[in-house]
């Protein structure tokens, strides 16, 4: 049975460490803004395991000059569970979310590896890439949301 529900940053962090800080100190996944009550984390849990989170941030980027701008950080699918669809219905679930704050776009930094995958699912890339240090390449990627007005 797959369900998917509001998690604290601390649940989060212990499906971030093993898929996207490997190696590095745990602290390494707490981001700035966890915490504040204007962010939010979904976890999907298969037959009551913890499998993936996403954690959504009330966050404008001066890239954009749309209103109520919204970022994924921290999309995570521990290793076994991937290519099944459920980073697919994380996702999905988050433009949910997004869509009843009336927000206007979803945006986040894409690791390079995982851009084709938010491509098949409505994405576009925005500008260059760049690297962040000790993780590698990454692309700006958006979604306009089909309300969103500019």
């Amino acid at each position: 049975m797959i369900k998917i529900q509001n998690i604290t940053s601390t649940e989060a962090i212990a499906v971030r460490h093993p898929v996207l800080r490997n190696g590095k100190p745990i602290e390494s996944c707490h981001f700035d803004g966890d915490d504040l009550p204007s962010t939010v984390h979904f976890g999907l849990f298969l037959d009551e395991k913890l499998i993936g989170v996403v954690s959504v941030f009330q966050n404008n980027s001066s890239n954009f000059n749309n209103e109520n701008q919204f970022q994924i950080r921290g999309m995570a699918i521990l290793p076994e569970f991937q290519k099944k669809g459920y980073g697919e219905l994380l996702v999905k679930y988050s433009e949910e979310y997004v869509s009843n704050k009336e927000g206007s776009i979803i945006w986040f930094n894409a690791r390079e590896n995982a851009v084709n995958f938010y491509k098949k699912i409505g994405y576009e890339i925005i500008g260059s890439p760049f690297t962040i240090s000790d993780i590698g390449v990454h692309y700006i990627m958006k979604k306009k949301l089909h309300y969103a007005y500019e």
